[in-house]
């Protein structure tokens, strides 16, 4: 009988595959009650009988045989009872500490349903509660004072295969500001949407908090505080933890393992970026992540408009890190049609909390300096709007409702279609609602937000399902598509390339609905499709390490994704020929 070693799973698991039953199964040394306990191996009362008496676990579980459909529908119940959205993260975390499977079951069950439970705008409320609602440890923590020993840390989590890590050191969490250590829900949070999203393997993802304090006040003084209680180490100590974190993570799991910034101040986010990008796989989502969508949404609204990018002048309201990483890609964008870097710029403003950015105002970063053009200097965002009549403004600030009905009714008075992009995280720091922008514009306005809005239908009868931007249009599919290949680095034409793919797939009628981005829906589908265009433009261009190369991409990506289908712990049993088994005996 043929029988072979497909792949480990991880620390706990190997898969075997029978050829001649066609059937697979887990091995797993883990015996009773560990298995019970164990989120990767878990399927509660879905073993079989068969099952349960060789792993030890017969008398453990209740003596009901029941399906995945069955848990499911149990599951759904009980989160139907919880009485708000912090409730339901509660509920949904603990499932995903008792059994995975069923967990990004749940989750891709209904995505549009669980998605803004699980990440924002929820994830938010979430960090705030995090002292509060922590149950146990996800990931690891890792803390200033743990310089020079992080490689040992790294030992200490039990998975090896690690192909992506998303890191925080908590100082810029959403629109929220600096939550410390409670920002450990957002990498959490992140990684259940590459799974659930991108099909990338749970047990490949690790979170990580780089904890060097906080200087939030209200946390240093509540008891509840899970991290560390001193004000924000910064400067060379810093730099330091942050160089032995990325050399400890490319030496234990390899230079092909993704290593995802998230949530980092921009005094740190720009300049890390700069430091690492071409000396590991890496990428900071906040500003590269948030460009790809929010440029992916741009190229579908030419569509509408019927205009190439290099027509339109832009306007931000905020020049953070989310509008640097747009800006570069549109600039990019821009130089594809034809036009010069310089041209390209100068179609790009913005405004941050001191007003327009403009040659010879004082004080601007390296950063800033790129997109200061030759102007009068203006503080309010309205004057700039009127003055400067752009085709297209994007908020990125989370400053709430900066996007007046003044500012809404003028961008539909020199426009026939209006862009208008309110980006900003969670739903309370968006510029304005959907509601606004349609009503304001008479229904002309092409929006996109950063959190779920519902669908608007207006006087005259006419509905509209707007358009989210939410980076999980990119990340998931980018970390699969690089992890794929064996990517080393990241250029920023992977996710121009990410943007284009993801604006090819918004449909006629889904732009006729309002809609910049495919249904939430069917987001599984389209990480495979961008990870499988990732993969062409890598060993096109020859960034590819992954040898031999594949020749069927987006078949070679379904092949190493997660399934959400249990697995089957059965040994794997078989018989001899009579034959050969006999028993052979003597008389003594």
């Amino acid at each position: 009988m043929a029988h072979g070693l497909v792949r480990r799973e991880s620390m706990e698991t190997e898969m075997h595959k029978s050829e001649d039953k066609g059937k697979t199964f887990v091995y797993t040394k883990k015996k009773g009650y560990d298995v019970t306990r164990n989120p990767h191996l878990n399927k509660g009362m879905a073993f079989s009988l068969e099952e349960r008496l060789q792993l030890g676990i017969h008398g453990l579980v209740p003596p009901c045989f029941i399906s995945q459909d069955v848990q499911l529908l149990r599951v759904l119940k009980n989160y139907d009872m919880k009485r708000d959205d912090l409730d339901r993260y509660v509920f949904l975390m603990g499932l995903m500490d008792r059994s995975e499977k069923l967990f990004y079951r749940l989750i891709t069950s209904d995505v549009e349903r669980f998605m803004p439970i699980i990440y924002t705008p929820t994830v938010g409320l979430a960090c705030q509660q995090y002292g509060l609602i922590f149950r146990r440890p996800r990931g690891l923590f890792i803390t200033v004072h743990d310089r020079g020993h992080i490689a040992s840390i790294l030992q200490n989590w039990p998975e090896k295969d690690i192909k992506t890590v998303c890191v925080t050191d908590g100082e810029r969490i959403l629109g929220l500001g600096d939550l410390g250590c409670h920002g450990m829900g957002i990498p959490v949070g992140k990684l259940a949407l590459y799974t659930a999203c991108g099909g990338m393997p749970p047990q490949q993802c690790l979170p990580v908090m780089l904890d060097v304090g906080t200087d939030n006040e209200a946390l240093l003084n509540d008891p509840l505080y899970i991290g560390l209680r001193h004000k924000r180490v910064r400067g060379q100590a810093y730099d330091d933890l942050i160089d032995e974190f990325m050399k400890a993570v490319s030496d234990r799991y390899g230079m092909d393992c993704l290593i995802h910034f998230e949530d980092f101040a921009n005094i740190n986010a720009f300049r890390l970026l700069r430091k690492y990008r071409n000396k590991y796989c890496t990428f900071n989502d906040d500003i590269q992540g948030t460009a790809a969508v929010a440029v992916a949404g741009l190229l579908a609204a030419l569509r509408i408009t019927k205009s190439k990018m290099s027509n339109h002048t832009i306007v931000f309201q905020g020049a953070g890190e989310a509008a640097m990483g747009i800006a570069e890609l549109i600039t990019m964008a821009m130089e594809k049609e034809g036009l010069s870097k310089e041209e390209s710029l100068k179609k790009i403003w913005m405004v941050d909390s001191k007003g327009l950015i403009v040659k010879g105002r004082d004080n601007l970063t390296h950063e800033k300096e790129r997109f200061a053009h030759e102007h009068p200097q203006m503080k309010n965002l309205q004057d700039v709007i009127r003055d400067l009549k752009p085709t297209a403004i994007i908020g990125v600030a989370a400053v709430a409702g900066a996007f007046s009905e003044q500012i809404i009714r003028d961008m539909a008075s020199f426009n026939q279609r209006p862009i208008i992009f309110a980006l900003s995280n969670p739903t309370s720091k968006a510029e304005c609602t959907a509601e606004q922008c349609y009503t304001f514009t008479e229904g002309r306005g092409i929006f996109a937000s950063g959190s779920p809005f519902d669908a608007v239908t207006l006087p005259d009868g006419r509905t509209f399902y707007p358009g989210q931007g939410n980076n999980a249009y990119i990340f998931p599919g980018v970390g699969l598509g690089v992890t794929a290949c064996a990517l080393r680095h990241i250029t920023e034409d992977i996710f121009l390339t990410a943007a284009e793919a993801l604006a090819n797939l918004v449909t006629e009628k889904d732009l006729a609905e309002g809609r910049l981005y495919p249904p939430l829906s069917s987001i599984r589908e389209v990480s495979l499709k961008l990870a499988a265009k990732i993969m062409d433009y890598a060993y096109h261009h020859k960034l590819a390490t992954l040898r031999p190369e594949p020749s069927d991409k987006e078949a070679h990506v379904r092949s190493i994704c997660f399934s959400t289908d249990y697995d089957d712990f059965t040994v794997d049993s078989y018989q001899w020929p009579e034959d050969y088994i006999a028993v052979q005996s003597c008389k003594l």
